[in-house]
């Protein structure tokens, strides 16, 4: 039995971004019937949260969005290279603070920016000879393509946070789904989202948590 393609979106506290991007990409494998294939994670470049729920912002977001949520922040680990496939970095600093915690240049190489899949993410090749979904990147990588902690705005930078992350995923989608065994695969399609979201009621702001 093949094992399955193993995932983990890091951001800064795993309260607010990563939890967002793992509820957001485990709908989409559900949706297009990858889920028993590809399992996904989160994880924070830091332990100040560890063993918190995610922040009750991102949960709102998250409901409102349709998407199931239940989570327990934690702090990322560098023996768990070994077992991940692709580390999901949410801005630029998470991905060279992930890098520099890689024991090998192999490990390293799985750690890539989720906004560089929505914008024209290609197919290439894992350090070691594997292949994997790897973007366009590489040092040139810009704060451009970062997903701005919204933890200390309004709500409204969370509801700006689910849009990038919805527009990442997809074509991560599309870069995982390409390197999964074919006898396996399933043609996996990109969900229309559109449904849910003419079904959801208006969101509405709530107060800035104090921090």
């Amino acid at each position: 039995m093949t094992a399955p393609f193993r995932i983990c979106f890091v951001c800064t506290g795993n309260i607010c971004r990563s939890p967002m991007a793992e509820s957001v990409f485990r709908a989409r494998l559900t949706e297009a019937g990858l889920d028993g294939l590809v399992e996904v994670d989160s994880a924070g470049t830091g332990g100040w949260h560890e063993g918190d729920g995610a922040d009750p912002r991102t949960v709102a977001v998250l409901r409102a969005g349709g998407y199931e949520h239940a989570h327990t922040a934690r702090q990322f680990q560098a023996s768990w290279f070994d077992h991940l496939d692709l580390v999901i970095a949410l801005d630029s600093g998470h991905l060279r603070e992930l890098r520099r915690l890689a024991p090998t240049a192999r490990d390293a190489a799985k750690v890539q920016l989720l906004r560089a899949y929505g914008t024209g993410a290609a197919t290439g090749a894992v350090a070691g000879g594997a292949s994997g979904p790897v973007p366009a990147s590489g040092p040139g990588l810009s704060d451009d393509l970062d997903v701005p902690d919204p933890y200390y705005g309004g709500f409204e930078g969370f509801e700006e946070c689910l849009d990038m992350v919805e527009t990442a995923s997809d074509g991560l989608l599309a870069a995982i789904s390409a390197t999964l065994p074919a006898r396996t695969v399933v043609t996996a399609r990109v969900p229309d989202h559109d449904h849910r979201r003419a079904a959801q009621e208006p969101r509405q702001p709530q107060e800035k948590e104090s921090t």
